[in-house]
């Protein structure tokens, strides 16, 4: 999607905040809820799936890549949120062409996550959760601190975490799951390709040597059977069980989502003195 699209501004001047919204991100769609704003979400993509117990009964208009514009224009929003990775330009420029506004949203780092979840109570004019936002980044605060004593001391491990299998895929530094991981304690072995989302292969995995593997359950869902390959590599990741599976949405979904990721990656991307030796 390209940046110059003339999108909705979440920092202009407005004379009243939108009352009913139409999600395209799963991520947003949780956040939403999880900030008291569920009731001004009037419809949700399939991949929206959080909070279960909530989007289910809302209307669905179709996946990120291939959402049902005329549904949508239908439901008649006064703002559908999408994300610049996750949907298209052609069908945010469809929405716009039908007179609604589109918030094209684009975290790419930690703290981008955070401005995105201030933004959505400034736009939404909902302040009540601020006290929770502010919770969630006194978490970061004590995280990021307990890295930068880990790097200090020279004990930052390494890790790999693959987004896709075949081809095998993974991320750069410009992605928010690079500096996710960073931030909960870990640098990631592909810290030079100039590609977003690079293609590698195992042999270039071995060669980096990562001390923990992460291999999540979405955008592809790894199996028993990956991490047995991934096993079989000559890597300290390999030599001391640090294989592990995790929740796919804890490296991927940015907003709310967040909470949990500060809760659990740090734990996971924790080296033992086994580990080390």
């Amino acid at each position: 999607m390209n940046d110059a699209l003339d999108t909705f501004d979440p920092d202009a001047q407005r004379f009243y905040p939108p009352y009913s919204v139409v999600s395209l991100v799963p991520s947003v769609t949780e956040s939403l809820f999880d900030l008291g704003l569920g009731a001004h979400v009037l419809g949700v993509t399939d991949y929206c799936t959080r909070p279960a117990e909530k989007v289910r009964y809302l209307p669905h208009v179709g996946g990120t890549k291939n959402p049902d514009i005329a549904k949508i224009v239908e439901l008649a929003p006064n703002l559908v949120i999408a994300n610049h990775e996750e949907n298209r330009r052609r069908d945010v420029e469809a929405l716009q062409a039908a007179g609604i506004p589109v918030w094209v949203t684009y975290p790419r780092t930690v703290s981008d996550t955070f401005n995105l979840l201030w933004q959505i109570m400034s736009v939404f004019e909902a302040p009540d959760q601020s006290a929770r936002v502010r919770h969630i980044e006194q978490m970061y605060d004590w995280v990021w601190g307990a890295t930068l004593a880990k790097q200090d001391l020279g004990a930052l491990p390494t890790v790999f975490a693959p987004i896709w299998f075949d081809p095998l895929m993974t991320f750069s530094p410009d992605t928010y799951m690079h500096d996710l991981l960073y931030v909960c304690g870990a640098r990631g072995i592909f810290s030079d390709q100039a590609d977003r989302y690079p293609r590698v292969t195992l042999e270039q995995v071995e060669a980096a040597k990562p001390d923990i593997v992460l291999l999540p359950s979405e955008p592809y869902e790894f199996t028993e059977s990956h991490a047995e390959q991934f096993a079989q590599l000559d890597i300290p990741a390999a030599h001391h069980s640090r294989i592990h599976f995790v929740d796919g949405a804890l490296l991927t979904w940015h907003g709310t989502r967040i909470a949990y990721a500060l809760q659990e990656l740090p734990a996971l991307l924790e080296l033992t003195h086994d580990d080390i030796a």
